[in-house]
């Protein structure tokens, strides 16, 4: 995986600190000692081994700690987080010398821009949003291009004519994986019907509740839908559980290339693609500038042109509709299909 080109521009050891970062959800281990103790994790629900989002950031840091030699420390929000709470995990990690401080989702837009004001000399980087501030880092991804692939895909391997998505939460950036995925499927196979479905209509929840995902992929399924695309998280592992116990159905993944996955093995003769996110492409980029002197700030936007998202092959499943696909994707990259963000309303 190589540097997207696509560039938009723009030590505390006291026991007070030690019980914040406890009460945090502090997950894993500190290594390094002195003022640069390298990289500063903050995951977003579902922590380091959702198999999804999280763990594509981990990946990351793993890469940074092995080929630049730094240290890191990485922290796991909770369901239900209040702003503060989010400010309180950033805060502990930036104070504590970590630099930079990440945080893995969304959610930490606005305490980012809070506290990166507190730091200046730290570097802050988001994932999946813009924030303001001249020592922020600002990381988003084309999720709407690798879902039309996605959908593609789909379209080609269902034999019902039906297919489905479900997104964790819905709002405006699980929405760029539903536009993308449901363009994809209809410009393949206009005759197909998609049904498209949230957990939850706005609380984090929807990426770390499997047992809602599960549900819900079981109506579909019993409904006749035969592939199922879930942008979910961690809750996607108990859509792919649901469809692994039926004959003839697939899943595609999302955020990691979830047939890889050790924790989802059992399931990977189901999952039938999925839809990466070079997050850990991000988080190193941004580790490695920082230890290179030379801080990355701004928006940065990682595209399909530029593989900064993309269609897992793992498997072989898709190897007998692979011309199809790139074909597709040129069309993306010509800029002769223009991939909707926002779903059509009916």
């Amino acid at each position: 995986m190589r540097r997207v080109s696509t560039i938009t521009a723009a030590a505390v050891s006291t026991a007070a600190l030690a019980f914040s970062l406890t009460a945090c959800g502090s997950s894993s281990t500190e290594s390094s000692g002195g003022k640069d103790k390298g990289v500063g994790l903050a995951y977003d629900v579902g922590g380091r081994d959702d198999h999804s989002f999280n763990e594509s950031a981990a990946r990351g840091m793993d890469k940074a700690k092995k080929d630049l030699g730094v240290g890191g420390r990485d922290m796991t929000a909770k369901n239900g987080e209040t702003e503060a709470e989010r400010e309180q995990r950033l805060t502990s990690l930036a104070d504590a010398g970590y630099n930079p401080v990440i945080g893995v989702g969304f959610n930490y837009q606005k305490s980012i821009e809070a506290v990166a004001k507190q730091y200046p000399k730290t570097t802050f980087a988001v994932i999946d949003s813009v924030a303001a501030g001249s020592n922020v880092d600002s990381v988003t991804f084309g999720e709407n291009e690798g879902s039309y692939l996605a959908g593609v895909a789909a379209a080609l391997k269902s034999k019902n004519h039906k297919v489905g998505f479900i997104g964790g939460v819905n709002n405006a950036l699980i929405q760029k994986f539903q536009a993308g995925f449901e363009q994809g499927v209809k410009d393949t196979d206009s005759k197909a019907q998609i049904t498209s479905q949230y957990l939850y209509p706005n609380n984090d929840k929807g990426f770390n509740d499997p047992a809602a995902a599960k549900d819900k992929a079981n109506g579909m399924l019993d409904s006749g839908v035969d592939v199922i695309y879930t942008a979910a998280g961690l809750s996607g592992n108990g859509s792919i559980e649901a469809v692994a116990a039926r004959k003839d159905c697939w899943a595609i993944g999302v955020d990691s290339d979830q047939y890889q996955q050790a924790g989802l093995e059992k399931y990977k003769d189901h999952i039938l693609t999925s839809v990466v996110k070079n997050v850990d492409v991000a988080v190193y980029d941004v580790i490695k500038s920082v230890k290179d002197g030379k801080p990355l700030s701004g928006p940065h936007q990682y595209l399909l042109k530029d593989n900064g998202v993309s269609l897992a092959t793992s498997g072989g499943f898709i190897d007998d509709i692979k011309d199809k696909l790139d074909a597709a994707k040129k069309k993306i990259v010509d800029g002769e299909v223009k991939v909707r963000i926002a779903p059509q309303q009916s």
